[in-house]
């Protein structure tokens, strides 16, 4: 039999720099749907958790508890913009029984369901040959970096090379992360003691934090939308 997999997908009702962004329409619908299509989208995920403080505001917006997907209230005591999203995540670990948890972000909007089902398909890979014991997606860099006194860091200013000749550098994007019910346990958090790296495809990276973000993420919605790449 394979593996139970559960999504993880925390929405909280307040955002302190987008006003209100999980609900907000994002070109076409509400930014939380983006996320959520794509993961119903694969069949891989046997549930789908919302860890919430939002449930009249989901059902505003027609979402309620199905077979599929289960909104859980979220405890008072992990409410709130400075609660580690650690801690959201362990009350849904301790509650809902799963083999594999794949955690992500209503932020999210353009991560596919091609790449979700290859991370499940990478970790699973890893996990079963003990190579790993979590996963999370990264953007990989190539570029020339300095510290604020201007510094160089990954580079020689007097023998410079093509950067594409550079070693890589890895950015958690915050896009995607998988682990079990052990690797949380060692670390307390959703990246074990042990993980892997999966590079993300570059067009599906937005991670909607700021007003800048936003707007950059309509931007590349729009486009990719104009070149078919995605449906609303």
């Amino acid at each position: 039999m394979r593996n139970k997999v559960v999504a993880l997908l925390p929405m909280k009702a307040n955002s302190s720099r987008v006003k209100g962004k999980n609900f907000r329409d994002f070109c076409g619908k509400p930014l939380f749907r983006w996320i959520l299509d794509s993961l119903l989208a694969v069949d891989e995920i046997d549930q789908i958790i919302i860890n919430t403080d939002a449930r009249a505001i989901l059902s505003e917006n027609g979402l309620v508890d199905t077979d599929r997907i289960v909104i859980r209230d979220r405890k008072p005591e992990i409410c709130g913009d400075d609660v580690s999203m650690n801690l959201v995540l362990a009350d849904d670990v301790d509650n809902v029984e799963s083999d594999v948890y794949l955690m992500t972000h209503t932020t999210n909007p353009l991560l596919s369901s091609a790449t979700i089902k290859k991370a499940i398909a990478q970790y699973s890979e890893a996990l079963n040959a003990g190579a790993a014991d979590s996963l999370f997606t990264v953007n990989k860099i190539q570029t020339r970096f300095y510290t604020e006194s201007c510094k160089a860091v990954n580079h020689d200013p007097d023998n410079l090379i093509p950067t594409q000749d550079l070693e890589p550098w890895y950015e958690e994007n915050s896009n995607l992360y998988l682990f079990n019910k052990e690797s949380f346990a060692k670390t307390e958090a959703r990246i074990g003691a042990c993980p892997t790296m999966m590079v993300s495809p570059a067009l599906e990276c937005s991670d909607i934090d700021t007003p800048d973000d936003w707007d950059r993420a309509v931007v590349m919605t729009h486009y990719m939308l104009d070149k078919g790449l995605i449906e609303v």
